[in-house]
């Protein structure tokens, strides 16, 4: 296996007051300038835990679950199976994702139409594809660690009453990585490099992201 840095494939979302959310846009105070006279610039940023590309830690729905600060890195480090599911209009099912070709890497990243559409736009969209509980439930039983979809949430918006999806998969440990940008990821095993801010407590982080081809050559 071979490692080539300069073809990372960064899916992080840039954070910035005009950017997708979910809740409040993040806001930059400016602290200190250089323009006012001052040695250096700095900046104060407010944002959430859930801004940009970034982890939902069990502890999101499951009380005395792990935080941010106490996951196992190695479960957002290693082989990944980019899926294209772009076929799909709104739920990823357990048969869709059987159809995409879900291997055994334990860590899977669903890539869907929405990295092309709503994940582009800076206002929240009322739908988008996400993954249906049955896909939840096979991705639990596959062994799956970790499972990111291309938008504000993997929740499929018929779910979002009761977050059946994200009850499944947080009980169960697995890690959740949202607004990835895979609109560039083609289908296709890479080596993915996560590394969440180590926010003690939090249930959620922003988590930039990285993605190697892998060559098995």
């Amino acid at each position: 296996m071979h490692l080539d840095p300069e073809k990372a494939l960064d899916i992080s979302v840039p954070i910035h007051p005009g950017m997708l959310h979910w809740g409040r846009r993040p806001e930059i105070e400016i602290v200190e300038s250089r323009s006012q006279g001052l040695p250096s610039n700095v900046s104060r940023w407010r944002i959430g835990a859930h801004t940009g590309t970034h982890i939902d830690a069990p502890a999101h729905f499951v009380d005395g679950g792990k935080t941010v600060d106490q996951l196992d890195l190695a479960a957002l480090m290693g082989p990944a199976r980019v899926l294209d599911l772009t076929g799909v209009e709104h739920a990823i099912t357990a048969a869709a994702l059987e159809r995409a070709g879900l291997g055994d890497e334990g860590r899977v990243l669903l890539k869907t139409s929405n990295s092309a559409t709503v994940l582009r736009s800076p206002w929240k969209s009322p739908s988008w594809v996400g993954l249906a509980p049955d896909g939840a439930r096979l991705l639990i039983e596959a062994g799956v660690r970790m499972a990111a979809i291309d938008y504000l949430s993997i929740e499929d918006t018929d779910h979002t009453t009761h977050w059946e999806t994200h009850q499944l998969l947080c009980g169960a440990g697995v890690l959740i990585l949202e607004v990835a940008d895979l609109l560039h990821a083609e289908p296709g095993v890479y080596w993915q490099l996560s590394q969440p801010i180590p926010l003690q407590g939090a249930e959620a982080a922003p988590a930039p992201t990285l993605l190697f081809p892998m060559d098995q050559a």
